[in-house]
């Protein structure tokens, strides 16, 4: 199985002065700060005081923990200092920035990538307040905590795998209730889904989606059982499904591919899906293009001519989420750079490494469709191990 490294202190110094910094503090209380977590991999461990992991520029790491919490934290490179009142707390923090100018920390300037605003604004006004510039340590993170290990990219092709077989089965299902006279709810649909990842030893942090007809116009559906339509016959169904193997270091694949259980695709619906899958394409051309050539290439620059080539098909207006999400280890939608430039413009790079999503999607009132593969960005270019949908998998054929 995959292994999670140790923070590799000296490599992350470097980093630091390279970028001008005087050092990266780690802050976290309860659990608000995931990335702080992951980077020490606390993943489990009861959290209940603040807690700091300082790596400064030239020197000796601290931890500077609560000291009711000091003998369960588990050993780190580095100093451990303790503290138990505010004061305290307030003191060993101004003694451990004493003469620093600028520090990074899991904050972004007026909240520009939320995904790493993580450290509340009392604590960075806190930081401040020693006469110390806190800038965003989005690059570090990105660098020292999303890039994939060998292992782990090994893991996230077998995934890739698994979640295939689970969406072939759950097509299958689906085609074997039409049959019986018994159309299978989403819900149910969902249920077989989880069964099949329970066989397979895969874990994930949601249920899959199941969305048919209008409800795949809502890209964020949730089937319940109160509202779940059956997947019938000449119905469109969506399936959205993203798992890992059941081990912390191991990373998620996700997918998402469309079926038609009847004998011909409406053209209305057919067109809508070439035009998605074409933007997908794009997408995964303008990575490998741009590699190929040796330019630096941001998330939002992905994003942006997907998103452009959908809406000059005049489909603009119902592409309403980014074109893709950074995938992780601890989170199907980790901490590294995304493909946006709608919620957000994500100007961090697309490094070796990263692995991310590519799905772009057209709802509208009558029915949603997306498409969805992952991508790994290698030294030698992109890699794509999930299979990519060309054409509606035809539920009853």
């Amino acid at each position: 199985m995959p292994q999670r490294p140790e923070l590799p202190i000296r490599e992350i110094q470097d980093a630091i002065a390279e970028r001008a910094l005087d050092g990266w503090l780690l802050w976290d209380f309860r659990g608000q700060n995931p990335t702080a977590v992951a980077a020490l991999d606390l993943g489990g461990h009861l959290l209940t005081r603040r807690w700091a992991y300082w790596v400064p520029r030239d020197g000796e790491p601290v931890l500077l923990v609560h000291r009711i919490e000091a003998g369960s934290m588990p050993t780190r490179v580095g100093a451990v200092a303790t503290y138990a009142g505010y004061r305290e707390l307030h003191e060993r923090l101004r003694a451990i920035l004493s003469g620093r100018r600028r520090v990074a920390m899991e904050y972004c300037p007026l909240g520009s990538i939320p995904y790493l605003s993580r450290v509340d604004a009392g604590t960075v006004e806190l930081v401040r307040s020693f006469g110390v510039e806190v800038v965003s340590s989005a690059d570090l993170v990105q660098h020292f905590l999303c890039r994939l290990s060998p292992g782990q990219i090994e893991s996230h092709r077998r995934a890739a795998l698994a979640i295939d077989r689970a969406k072939d089965e759950a097509f299958r299902f689906i085609a074997e209730r039409i049959r019986a006279g018994r159309p299978a709810l989403e819900t149910e649909v969902q249920a077989e889904i989880m069964n099949f990842f329970a066989r397979a030893g895969l874990v994930t942090d949601h249920p899959p989606i199941v969305a048919v007809d209008s409800h795949a116009g809502d890209p964020h559906y949730v089937p319940r059982v109160e509202v779940a339509r059956a997947c019938a016959a000449n119905s469109l169904v969506l399936i959205d499904l993203w798992a890992k193997e059941d081990d912390a270091a191991a990373v998620f694949a996700d997918v998402t591919w469309m079926g038609y259980a009847g004998d011909r695709v409406p053209d209305s619906i057919a067109h809508v899906f070439d035009v998605v899958v074409a933007g997908r394409d794009l997408g995964l051309e303008t990575v490998r293009r741009r590699h190929s050539a040796r330019e630096s290439l941001e998330g939002w620059m992905v994003d942006r001519a997907v998103r452009d080539f959908i809406a000059e098909r005049g489909y603009g207006e119902a592409f309403v989420h980014r074109t893709g999400h950074n995938i992780g280890a601890h989170a199907d939608h980790g901490d590294g750079a995304n493909l946006d430039d709608l919620e957000t413009h994500d100007t961090r790079v697309l490094v070796p490494g990263l692995c991310f999503s590519i799905e772009p999607g057209v709802y509208l009132p009558e029915f949603g469709v997306r498409s969805e593969i992952n991508v790994v960005l290698e030294g030698d270019g992109p890699k794509v191990y999930t299979p990519a949908q060309r054409a509606f998998v035809r539920i009853l054929a």
